[in-house]
């Protein structure tokens, strides 16, 4: 489905991106200049509609794109204790700049979260049975989920956004301490379960195709299938380093060490992959995109 008043047929692609400091907003900008489309960081808080107004009217944009937002620091832990703070840019703020991009015609691009689901009776761990996107949310464990899935709801109701429910990101580069791998590897134990990820070196691609498409409505952006922890740090052993350790604890022991419970589930991506049939499985994204990339070792 598309959301056809933004004219964008007729004119250059223009894109207005929250989210400078940030990572996944940073990448974008990247991608953007290696695709020559023209793009502007939006400077207005987005709280703050007047700024917002004043971003839009400057920038001229054909397309917004969101990827500002409160995940805490060093993790949503943070949220627990910054609420306040947490749904001003959450909620008030992704609603803010919904409804003022839907006021002058313009696709919203919303980079959203997955974790708002956890594996349940008819979602069981292991069985590849994963949660759709017409599904309730039923993960409300920590504030941070708790915001994102009243979000999810509200924005339902404006049918110029497009929402993309990112989970447990991973990137190329393993530096970075925003990365699903990065935070894994440094941990001193870890759980061990199966989860959908996405992998933002073959999917972020895929998000600026689906705004020149104008799409919009909720949208699972995993790479199809789960992939677990342990699965995960054996391919950095096989192809980073061979002399990696980790320990394993159970999520009864990570309890005791966080202050949230954490989401853990597995999305359907059919409707993505019907879109894009060309992206991979989660476990050949990773070999492709990540590991190949930073392979140190002998030929895996």
């Amino acid at each position: 489905m598309g959301f056809p008043s933004n004219g964008t047929t007729n004119k250059p692609l223009k894109f207005l991106i929250y989210g400078r400091t940030g990572w996944i907003g940073g990448l974008l900008g990247k991608l953007c200049e290696s695709q020559g489309i023209d793009y502007t960081y939006g400077s207005g808080r987005l709280e703050n509609r007047v700024s917002l107004e004043a971003d839009i009217a400057n920038v001229k944009p054909t397309h917004v794109f969101n990827a500002a937002g409160v995940t805490g620091r060093p993790n949503v832990d943070w949220c627990e204790s910054h609420k306040v703070e947490t749904i001003r840019t959450n909620v008030v703020g992704t609603l803010t700049l919904a409804d003022v991009c839907r006021e002058k015609g313009l696709i919203l691009i919303n980079y959203a979260t997955g974790c708002i689901f956890e594996y349940d009776a008819n979602h069981p761990l292991g069985s590849g049975i994963g949660f759709k996107e017409e599904d309730t949310p039923n993960f409300i464990g920590s504030f941070y989920s708790k915001t994102k899935a009243m979000v999810e709801e509200l924005l339902k109701n404006y049918e110029n956004v497009c929402t993309l429910r990112v989970r447990m990101p991973i990137s190329s580069d393993l530096s970075n301490p925003r990365n699903f791998i990065t935070k894994i590897t440094r941990y001193e134990k870890v759980v061990n379960i199966p989860n959908s990820m996405t992998i933002l070196d073959e999917l972020l691609p895929i998000s600026i195709e689906m705004a020149k498409r104008n799409l919009t409505g909720i949208w699972n952006f995993t790479n199809p299938g789960a992939v677990s922890h342990n699965e995960i740090l054996e391919m950095y052993k096989d192809h980073v380093d061979p002399n990696f350790t980790w320990k394993n604890f159970t999520l009864e022991e990570q309890a005791k060490v966080i202050v949230a419970p954490r989401s853990n589930n597995e999305l359907d991506a059919a409707k993505l992959s019907k879109e894009f049939p060309e992206m991979l499985p989660i476990k050949e994204s990773l070999i492709k995109f990540v590991f190949k990339p930073n392979q140190k070792t002998a030929a895996a």
